[in-house]
Parts: C-alpha cells; structure tokens; sequence
C-alpha cells in the first residue's frame, strides 16, 4: 500500500472510532465531544483535496511507506 492508501484507511479509523466515542446511542459513547475529532479529520480531508498537504502523509513518508506503486 502506498500513502494514500494509508491516508484514506487512517481517515476511516479516525471518523469511525470518534463517531462510536461521540453519538450517544452508541454502546461505546464516551463523549458528544469525540464529534469534535470527526470534524477535524474531514477539515484535513477537504483541505488535503486542494492543498495536496497532510501531516498523516509527513508522517507515513517518515516511516518509510512509498509514495508511488512500483
């Protein structure tokens, strides 16, 4: 997989986990403010659509995931 692979399979992690913390009628509510994390992963994903710029891509680049398939 290449980095935005990772990127969009981190992206989903992210919204889910936070959507089943922060809906109440979830059975692993924690918090109405976990909402919060939701919205910032789609903020960067919206951004990253026009920018082409994501801390998560700094950070795959850095462990040593390839940016293109070979």
């Amino acid at each position: 997989m290449i980095i935005t692979d990772w990127i969009h399979v981190m992206a989903g992690l992210f919204i889910l986990l936070s959507l089943a913390l922060g809906v109440e009628v979830s059975p692993m509510f924690h918090s109405k403010y976990w909402l919060l994390f939701t919205a910032f992963v789609g903020l960067n994903l919206f951004q990253f659509g026009f920018s082409k710029f994501c801390p998560m891509g700094l950070i795959l680049k850095a462990l040593g995931v390839p940016e293109k398939r070979s």
